[in-house]
């Protein structure tokens, strides 16, 4: 089982984007700890430009993770990328949507 932390915001595509790819790209059971930063902060300032970023049990930060290739790496490194995932599974869905729009049950400005 793989314990991630997720630093995110409330309607970060680029966070939702980053969670289908690790799930797409591991045979392993993920258990997320997502950890809005808006309501901290010292979070906010530490990763509110940065967002999203994936931390794993021992602490080390993956920075842009939404990016293929840093992902793959990041989790070949420590032994959790399924080598067999169809690349074209990894492909980011429909572009962002602009201005006002609902998603999923939630209602976001944009």
């Amino acid at each position: 089982m793989i314990r991630l932390t997720l630093y995110t915001t409330q309607g970060c595509h680029l966070c939702a984007e980053l969670e289908a790819r690790v799930a797409a790209l591991t045979r392993h059971p993920i258990v997320w700890q997502r950890i809005e930063v808006a309501d901290d902060e010292i979070l906010l300032a530490r990763y509110g430009e940065r967002i999203p970023v994936l931390v794993d049990d021992a602490g080390n930060e993956l920075e842009g993770g939404y990016a293929l290739e840093p992902l793959c790496d990041w989790l070949r490194a420590r032994g959790w990328l399924d080598e067999s995932a169809p690349s074209d599974r990894m492909k980011p869905e429909a572009p962002a949507p602009q201005g006002r729009h609902q998603r999923n049950g939630r209602r976001f400005l944009g």
